[in-house]
């Protein structure tokens, strides 16, 4: 597949367009927005000429870095949310009835067995980015495959672990 206009100007720009997200709020993320910004562009080839293409990128990398800096504060409010109306009765346990607890052990068994079916690869990388929260491209070094392996590897772990939760809210 041939590059695009933006798609080869994105490539040509890839050190400056990396420092600028890292420099603005991307920190250790910057490649991980790199490659969505990429992602986007070559999924979604623009159909008109577009005048400034550097200031184009530029910008939807700011938009992304934005989305990505309002997803983790609704993250965090939600969670926090969460706790503060978790509080429990005085005298009443916080702990799980031991029903619940057998039910969700049985759950994690089945999920783990479900992962570890779709090859130790697959399982290693979908455990080190969710579990252990290690960045797609360190995963790809630490395996010496590349970044759209271990991407491939986690939609077909997350579609395995979507099914399963689908399976389970069946039940």
């Amino acid at each position: 597949m041939a590059e695009s206009g933006l798609e080869a100007i994105l490539m040509q720009n890839r050190g400056a367009l990396l420092r600028f997200i890292a420099a603005h709020g991307g920190g250790e993320e910057a490649e991980d927005i790199l490659q969505e910004l990429w992602m986007r562009v070559r999924a979604n080839p623009p159909t008109k000429p577009i005048a400034q293409p550097l200031s184009y990128l530029y910008r939807a990398a700011n938009n992304l870095m934005l989305d990505r800096y309002r997803s983790a504060k609704q993250a965090a409010k939600r969670d926090s949310d969460w706790s503060d109306s978790a509080v429990t009765e005085p005298g009443r346990s916080d702990e799980p009835s031991t029903e619940r607890g057998l039910i969700a052990r049985e759950q994690l068994d089945i999920a783990q067995s479900e992962l570890d079916a779709l090859g130790e690869r697959t399982a290693q990388i979908f455990r080190r980015h969710r579990i252990d929260g290690v960045a797609q491209r360190d995963i790809a070094q630490e395996l010496g495959i590349s970044i759209s392996t271990v991407e491939s590897d986690l939609r077909r772990a997350y579609r395995a672990m979507i099914d399963l939760r689908r399976r389970f809210d069946e039940v």
